[in-house]
């Protein structure tokens, strides 16, 4: 059915990202509203807390998907002078709101759950109700397989929170239909009980969907691929030896705007590796879409003095922990000592602090370089 909506409502549109989350967004609205109806119905004709509960998450999850929608619409939007990166984030924001919405549903459904099991109440079997609850769950399971399909076929966070909530749905449902089919065949009332476990897997969905969310919002580093992606790509050109400082921009999915440092030849022709540096600029934004600033280091690779002083400091460097690294190396000599300039790259969980190392390095440049002294800038690993 996802598919011939998605043949109408998104193949013609231009921004084929926006129209796959609203067409997912007002379907998942539909089919929610249209589970909690039937659930609803149900619960009431069997008297069960545990399927009212879930009509009742089920209504939740009607909001959950206008949310989805509304981040998507709102996503869409183009930029403006007060918002110059456009509005891709308020995606991660209505992925953040679902998640709550989640956490609530769990909270109440645990809560009502808790009052059933110090007030038990007997249900009735019904054969209209597990006919319904059945159905329940093949539905969210298709709900919970196109949401994850186009989730990941689009990159979108609050799809794929909108994803394990249909899983959570699921399996949910499924114990209170098990519950349902117990007490027909025992005396055994696991109602309220099995309320009370479906709202803990509720809950832990959330907190999960919550973390999920909240990492891109906060800033999280890039996905290894993407980087090595964008290092072949600028590697390729003759003219750059190597890069450092690369920094990816969030700015929502499919809004990512990046900036690095390129070393190249002090000898080569300035005008030269500038249109060397335009040429890989456009193929970043051709490639992988996004929009990139680089910054040329120009570094002496034929001085046989530099080369030899790099090469020493970088043995030091690795002989500390092979984890660091430099660059950026250039010398200045005077008539009394010779200054070697740098940047050492260090993790962020480095354990050693930065002015120890940065002394502990200074330290061990003077046993081997005689009047040697370092100017050291130490930077955080950002990739």
């Amino acid at each position: 059915m996802i598919k011939l909506l998605a043949k109408i409502f998104v193949e013609r549109k231009e921004d084929k990202r926006s129209a796959y989350g609203i067409l997912c967004g007002a379907y998942g609205i539909f089919l929610n509203i249209l589970l909690f109806a039937t659930k609803l119905f149900a619960g009431t004709i069997s008297a069960s807390v545990a399927i009212t509960a879930d009509a009742l998450n089920n209504l939740s999850d009607a909001g959950s998907s206008l949310v989805s929608l509304l981040g998507f619409k709102i996503a869409s939007k183009k930029p403006d002078p007060d918002h110059p990166f456009g509005h891709g984030r308020i995606e991660y924001i209505s992925g953040l709101i679902v998640s709550f919405l989640i956490l609530l549903m769990g909270f109440n459904l645990g809560k009502e759950s808790i009052l059933k099991i110090m007030n038990p109440e007997p249900i009735e079997f019904n054969i209209i109700a597990v006919a319904i609850l059945t159905i329940s769950i093949l539905v969210k399971f298709y709900m919970a397989y196109y949401n994850t399909r186009i989730g990941k076929k689009i990159g979108s966070v609050s799809m794929k929170a909108t994803a394990a909530d249909s899983i959570s749905d699921t399996i949910s449902t499924l114990f209170v239909l098990i519950s349902t089919i117990i007490a027909k065949y025992s005396s055994v009332n696991l109602d309220a009980y099995v309320g009370l476990l479906v709202s803990a897997f509720i809950f832990y969905t959330g907190i999960k969907s919550t973390l999920d969310t909240i990492k891109p919002l906060l800033g999280q580093p890039p996905q290894e691929e993407f980087v090595k992606q964008i290092e072949e790509i600028v590697l390729s050109e003759p003219n750059v030896l190597g890069i450092h400082d690369l920094i990816v921009h969030d700015y929502g999915p499919g809004r990512t705007y990046i900036s690095l440092h390129a070393e190249v030849s002090a000898n080569s022709d300035m005008l030269e590796v500038h249109d060397a540096i335009d040429n890989i600029e456009k193929q970043l934004r051709t490639e992988l879409k996004t929009l990139a600033t680089i910054h040329m280091d120009p570094i002496q690779d034929k001085d046989e003095e530099t080369l030899k002083l790099k090469s020493i400091v970088t043995d030091i460097i690795n002989g500390i922990d092979s984890t660091l690294t430099i660059h950026d190396f250039r010398i200045v000599t005077g008539p009394t000592h010779t200054n070697m300039i740098f940047d050492v790259v260090v993790p962020h969980e480095y354990e050693i602090p930065d002015k120890e190392l940065v002394n502990l390095i200074n330290e061990k440049v003077r046993k081997q370089v005689e009047n040697g002294f370092c100017v050291i800038e130490v930077d955080k690993k950002m990739t």
